[in-house]
């Protein structure tokens, strides 16, 4: 049997094994395209048993991408702690999340807001916020200290609104640390503004 026949004839058992090990489709074929790649590339003369030799590999591999996960997992979950600890440790620590979404609703314009939130707590650099708002680092530098001295002055007895859409957006990004839905609220808050005024 050669080589073509060999990868034929082995192909649907590596990754329905892949699969059940790795429950993602894509991931499942990679494992098994790159299991295929290292045993073209040995001498296969010293292999008795190419069956088994190609279920163990796929198996190993499988439980490398899994433990490889893991690690990112769990190196994600501190992330998210440390910007949560972060959170927790700005000028709105003695307020919950959701007033404290609801007084940066009321104190802070949209973009204020926005670039504050950004900044202060998913840790975006003056660059990153250049690109995400078409601003200038430093105008967005100066909306951030705008946004930091209106904080920091004393709240009096304030209207909250309803900010539930904003403050799902934020506790997504923390959660899974995927800013894009925030900054998507974010920059719609800041286009009502704009429109409201014309």
């Amino acid at each position: 049997m050669n080589q073509a026949q060999t990868i034929a004839l082995y192909q649907p058992l590596l990754h329905t094994i892949a699969y059940n090990l790795v429950r993602c489709k894509e991931d499942a074929e990679d494992i098994v395209q790159e299991t295929f790649m290292k045993w073209l590339s040995i001498d296969q003369q010293k292999i008795d048993n190419t069956k088994a030799y190609l279920v163990r590999a796929v198996t190993n591999n499988c439980l490398s991408h899994l433990n490889s996960l893991r690690r990112k997992k769990e190196e994600y979950m501190d992330n998210v702690s440390e910007m949560i600890k972060h959170f927790k440790e700005t000028n709105l620590a003695h307020l919950d999340m959701d007033a404290a979404i609801k007084v940066l609703h009321v104190k802070l314009e949209p973009l204020e807001r926005a670039v504050y939130l950004l900044k202060e707590v998913f840790d975006f650099d003056y660059e990153d916020l250049q690109q995400t708002f078409d601003k200038k680092k430093d105008h967005c530098r100066q909306l951030f200290c705008r946004a930091k001295k209106k904080l920091s002055e004393e709240t009096s007895k304030i209207d909250l609104p309803d900010t539930s859409k904003l403050l799902e957006s934020f506790r997504n990004a923390c959660h899974f640390g995927n800013a894009s839905d925030l900054i998507q609220e974010l920059k719609k808050d800041i286009a009502e503004a704009i429109s409201k005024k014309f």
